[in-house]
């Protein structure tokens, strides 16, 4: 399997090259040069697989025997080994049209952790084959950094470095960072948002000559690694739905900021797995509702809501997404991107808006919208959603028809969100390895919002 470059300018490149690569030398984001097309017959054969056995056949796909089978099956076996549940993602039943993809039984309880385990044993082993150094730079707007920094901690061959925008994440989410004691380790709290965070790492990763010097590699969504691994879910939660004996066509809500976890159910729909809608729930940072809806993407006034992750206006993963809404035309893409860069915004024509809205259906949520949402259902149901969560079944409550089921995306545990649960005056008790963060030291470096800064810390640690 190639992989490719939005943007074009770049030779196509292997797995292990793409997953070290990160974002693509021309700026542009990785996608496979072709897309695999599965089978109704495969798909028949894959919904008695176990988690595990089902993300070793589509990754096969992908990484199309570049990592010999066993040693997949190994670095498979070992991400999802971590996990609290069996099942690794199980699906919950909450009422009769409504299911909970429950993505948060991994070590930081939270959806990142299913790419990030792998990434992290991926990249070990990548560094033992090639005896190669590894440098992760990254950001996060609260889950990706506690993930990645567990996926990787006291690895030999690897550091990591996590930017998050500093006091903008909940406690928990900040804790899970900062208090790891490992060498290998650096927090930097940077004032500003997370979308300042993400154009730094994006900015040093396109300085082409930085990225090679000092070994960078990426762990955001931009790596195309994390989309696959995601992909995986989507056809999990959908076999379990249909050996239950379900028949009505099937929904999946996703809580999104950054673009890549619906994404990820696009490449699925795209790959053949018979998704009836993939709904886009936003909260008030709403740039991608109003995309689908209005066809315009453009930034507004950042707002800091109770869902925190997704707080979220310029989505890293939306480039990819325009790579087929235009055809793979990786010319057009260049020219829409630098449109972007030059007036902040993009505006596309009435035939691919249809298209757009052909493909997804999108929804901004409130504030107290959200709160209502996790005190009607927790009423009604005794289920205690998150605060992103509950932006999936405010859209999904909306959006969805009398025919259809809807699988919402439960992408974190509540307990990181205790802030917003507290709101909505329930109390809730706190699993034993969040309740421990509470008494351990944080470790971490409050900086400015400049390249500069972060250049500068990034070249004393690695």
């Amino acid at each position: 399997m190639e992989y490719i470059s939005t943007r074009g300018q770049i030779k196509a490149v292997g797995f292990i090259d793409a997953v070290l690569m990160g974002l693509a030398d021309d700026g542009g984001l990785l996608v496979p040069k072709q897309i695999p097309s599965v089978s109704a017959q495969t798909l028949k054969q894959w919904e008695q697989l176990t988690y595990s056995e089902l993300a070793l056949e589509i990754f096969s796909l992908y990484i199309d025997g570049e990592i010999p089978r066993d040693d997949l099956k190994q670095l498979v076996d070992d991400s999802y080994a971590t996990f609290r549940d069996p099942e690794v993602t199980p699906v919950r039943r909450v009422h009769d049209q409504m299911h909970v993809l429950e993505l948060f039984h991994g070590p930081t309880f939270a959806f990142k952790d299913i790419a990030l385990q792998f990434l992290g044993n991926l990249y070990s082993y990548i560094s033992r084959k090639n005896k190669s150094i590894i440098h992760i730079l990254g950001a996060t707007s609260g889950d990706t950094g506690a993930s990645a920094i567990e996926g990787v901690r006291g690895k030999e061959g690897i550091r990591i470095c996590i930017l998050h925008p500093h006091q903008k994440v909940s406690k928990v989410q900040e804790l899970q960072m900062t208090t790891v004691d490992d060498a290998n380790v650096l927090n930097l709290s940077v004032h500003g948002t997370f979308d300042d965070c993400q154009r730094i790492i994006k900015e040093l990763f396109a300085d082409v000559d930085f990225k090679h010097r000092y070994h960078l590699r990426a762990i955001n969504s931009i790596n195309i690694a994390r989309i696959l691994a995601q992909t995986v879910y989507y056809f999990y939660a959908y076999f379990k739905l249909v050996r239950s004996g379900e028949q009505r066509q099937i929904n999946f809500s996703v809580p999104t900021g950054n673009f890549g976890d619906i994404f990820a159910g696009y490449l699925g729909k795209k790959m053949g797995l018979p998704i009836n809608r993939l709904i886009l729930a936003t909260n008030e940072n709403n740039i991608l509702e109003r995309f689908v809806n209005e066809g315009i993407y453009e930034p507004g006034q950042f707002r800091g809501t109770y869902s925190p992750s997704m707080d979220i206006q310029v989505a890293s993963n939306f480039e990819r997404y325009l790579y087929y809404l235009y055809g793979e035309d990786a010319s057009a893409i260049s020219t829409l991107m630098n449109q972007f860069k030059t007036t902040g915004k993009i505006i596309i024509p009435s035939d691919k808006q249809r298209m757009v809205q052909g493909d997804f259906s999108a929804y901004g949520v409130k504030n107290q919208q959200s709160l209502d949402t996790i005190s009607d259902y927790y009423a009604r149901t005794n289920y205690l959603l998150d605060p992103h969560t509950a932006c999936g079944v405010a859209a999904a409550d909306q959006l969805a028809q009398e025919d259809e089921v809807t699988v919402t995306l439960a992408t974190a545990h509540p307990a990181k969100f205790d802030e917003a649960i507290q709101l909505c005056n329930i109390k809730q008790t706190f699993p034993a390895p969040i309740e421990a963060l509470f008494n351990k030291k944080q470790i971490q470096t409050i900086i400015g919002g400049t390249n500069e800064e972060i250049t500068e810390q990034l070249v004393k640690f690695y």
